[in-house]
């Protein structure tokens, strides 16, 4: 197939791309390197499918590298919590404008298929344990709201022009090639980078908060058998439905730890139901969260200049998630 995947020199982008370029389909990558790196596809360069392009999807003119492409994966996004509260407009533009425009050129040029990344983060704090796709939408902060209406655009098109939407809500993914620059974020990032220069492990409230982590490799393999499927308009989770604690992250890190605040508007667990995905797609995690440390140690280098926060540096740049989200 012809594919394109926008935000392609991200973190999941990247591995994206290299996932398809294996299975022998072609690859067009448009990234406005806002959160991707050109290093991240560097180890591509030897196949003659992989087509890199500098776009930005919320303003550039995307009709060129739309024409005959059969599989749009958008990925193409800003993250992060604490920016999209200090910037929500900037996260309108690219999460919002920009999906709708990639809506449109997959639109105009008879897409066959449109797989969009879709956020966990849109269930808030659920109610229910292991969260269906079911549960009520509820966004936090701008981010996780940009995400649950781009969802809801690519939803709308799929009902209206036919296109053949499928939207995966990826649960906590980590792995290689995550992001080690920009806004305090990711615990994996985070503590790899502690650890490197033999800080403690900078832990949000007691530690015993669980988190559905989701190796890098099984998200990718989630969108590619979705992109293989029939399915359409159809909402799919994707995390391991196997919740690890921080404390745990700790432990298989192997070093040691002091404590931050506890952050308002996030919850203290997450836990994706996978009923869905399984019974409909085939699909399961692979990577238990033992094996996905270990590939990360295997891969530390990576974060060798990523910024190695304090808890007096969390704080400033969390002062305000704790401004707005934080309990008047």
């Amino acid at each position: 197939m012809k594919t394109l995947v926008t935000g392609g020199a991200g973190f999941i982008g990247s591995h994206l791309a290299e996932a398809l370029l294996k299975e022998g389909h072609k690859v067009t990558v448009c990234d406005n390197y806002s959160n991707g790196r050109p290093q991240n596809l560097g180890h591509l360069k030897g196949y003659p499918n992989l087509d890199v392009h500098q776009v930005d999807v919320a303003t550039d003119d995307l009709d060129p590298y739309f024409k005959g492409i059969d599989w749009v994966f958008h990925l193409a996004a800003l993250a992060d919590i604490v920016p999209s509260i200090e910037r929500p407009l900037d996260y309108h533009s690219s999460n919002v404008d920009g999906t709708v425009r990639v809506l449109e050129a997959s639109r105009k040029f008879g897409v066959k298929r449109f797989l969009y990344a879709a956020s966990s983060s849109c269930y808030g704090i659920p109610e229910v344990y292991p969260t269906p796709e079911t549960a009520p939408l509820r966004p936090m902060y701008p981010y996780a709201l940009t995400k649950a209406v781009g969802e809801q655009y690519a939803l709308h098109w799929g009902q209206v022009y036919g296109l053949s939407i499928v939207c995966l809500r990826l649960f906590n993914v980590y792995g290689p090639r995550s992001r080690t620059s920009g806004t305090y974020g990711a615990v994996f990032g985070v503590f790899i980078a502690q650890k490197i220069h033999g800080k403690p492990f900078t832990v949000v409230g007691d530690g015993r908060q669980t988190r559905d982590f989701t190796f890098v490799t099984d998200a990718a393999r989630a969108f590619i058998a979705a992109a293989q499927s029939s399915l359409r308009n159809e909402i799919f989770n994707v995390g391991s439905g196997s919740p690890t604690s921080v404390n745990r992250i700790v432990e298989l890190l192997n070093g040691s730890s002091t404590h931050i605040p506890k952050r308002p508007g996030e919850p203290d667990r997450t836990h994706a139901d996978i009923s869905k995905i399984k019974k409909m797609l085939g699909w399961k995690p692979q990577v238990a969260i033992e094996e996905g440390v270990k590939i990360l140690l295997e891969n530390i280098d990576h974060w060798r200049e990523a910024p190695v926060w304090t808890p007096e540096a969390i704080a400033r740049a969390t002062q305000a998630w704790f401004d707005n989200l934080g309990v008047k």
